[in-house]
């Protein structure tokens, strides 16, 4: 048994003409995945991958001729929002989108049309979904799982790569591994999966890795808590964050997206850490690589705002700023679930 997909699935790829397509569904293929077909508008009747693959017009024409009820999306994120709403009013089943950079009003819509629809998607901004020696959709690397009945969920991509590895090290193998992606819009939720996991017969435990942004992890915890009988394993990261945000914001450091305590202070810890695992590094050295980078990007930064200024200014209107540039660029809040507190 598994989730999301299997050896049975019937793929479709919508891009498969593009390079990422391309090359991807090759790697696809060759993992075992059941690719029936692919889409490129205008360019039905051609085949795709060394000739292996029919291409179609539309995911319609394409889902008819196939019998298809998955698709994976490769194109650029000015399209990707039109080509999830095009595969799930064609009636796919589960679509997974790999596209990084969709606008958040694009995938406002989208999520309304796949609710209607009832179509599950994975992604965007997502690594894809892997069940282990079935079916590979997406750009994880096959050949670092193994099978066996851990399910992993992440919304990091690279983290959900090293949980992998890490459970293949100590003798534990993967069901299905899905990065769900961390775009602010995103298909399927963390609660959902654990959900499906908890259902899944071969499935006995699962590894869950969040990343900052919102609270989709606590939400997903506490369902769990009350929902789900099977072990899971949290990876918790982030504590000098924490710590650094609630220091700046008592020294009144003006950081709302915690950039300084992010990549600043996070930062600065991981050049001290080498000294804990390399014996040839030295204080000193981390010490004037630290010196060096700060300076370097205060220089930069200030040169190219500098300029932004110059050519067509940097700051919005008084209003916009008050009521949040969120409102004013997106209409939407960017974090509804945080309120003022008098």
């Amino acid at each position: 048994m598994s989730i999301i997909v299997n050896k049975n699935s019937k793929v479709l790829v919508q891009g498969i003409t593009g390079s990422e397509g391309s090359f991807h569904s090759a790697q696809m293929l060759e993992y075992g995945t059941q690719i029936v077909g692919g889409v490129t508008p205008g360019k039905g009747g051609t085949l795709a991958v060394d000739n292996k693959i029919n291409v179609f017009n539309s995911v319609e024409d394409a889902k008819y001729a196939t019998g298809a009820d998955v698709s994976i999306i490769f194109v650029p994120p000015s399209f990707a929002a039109e080509a999830i709403i095009e595969a799930s009013e064609a009636g796919i089943e589960v679509v997974v989108c790999i596209s990084e950079g969709i606008p958040v009003r694009d995938m406002a819509l989208v999520k309304r049309v796949i609710d209607q629809n009832e179509t599950k998607l994975i992604g965007p901004n997502c690594p894809g979904v892997i069940t282990v020696d079935e079916c590979k959709l997406g750009i994880m690397p096959g050949f670092i799982c193994k099978k066996g009945n851990i399910g992993v969920v992440s919304k990091s991509g690279t983290l959900t790569y090293e949980a992998i590895g890490q459970l293949v090290n100590v003798g534990l193998g993967q069901t299905t591994a899905i990065g769900i992606g961390g775009d602010p819009i995103i298909g399927t939720n963390m609660t959902e999966i654990l959900s499906l996991f908890e259902e899944d017969g071969e499935t006995e435990g699962v590894v869950m890795i969040g990343e900052i942004g919102g609270q989709m992890e606590i939400e997903a915890a506490q369902w769990a808590k009350d929902n789900v009988t099977k072990p899971i394993v949290g990876f918790i990261a982030g504590l000098i964050v924490v710590v650094a945000v609630i220091q700046l914001d008592r020294a009144k450091i003006d950081d709302p997206v915690g950039a300084i305590s992010v990549h600043g202070v996070a930062g600065i810890w991981g050049l001290l850490a080498v000294l804990l695992s390399n014996s040839d590094a030295t204080m000193g050295a981390q010490i004037l690589g630290i010196v060096s980078i700060f300076a370097f990007t205060f220089i930069a930064s200030l040169v190219v705002w500098f300029i932004l200024k110059a050519i067509m200014g940097i700051r919005v209107t008084e209003e916009e700023e008050i009521n949040g540039v969120d409102v004013s660029e997106m209409g939407m809040e960017a974090y509804p679930e945080f309120t003022m507190r008098s």
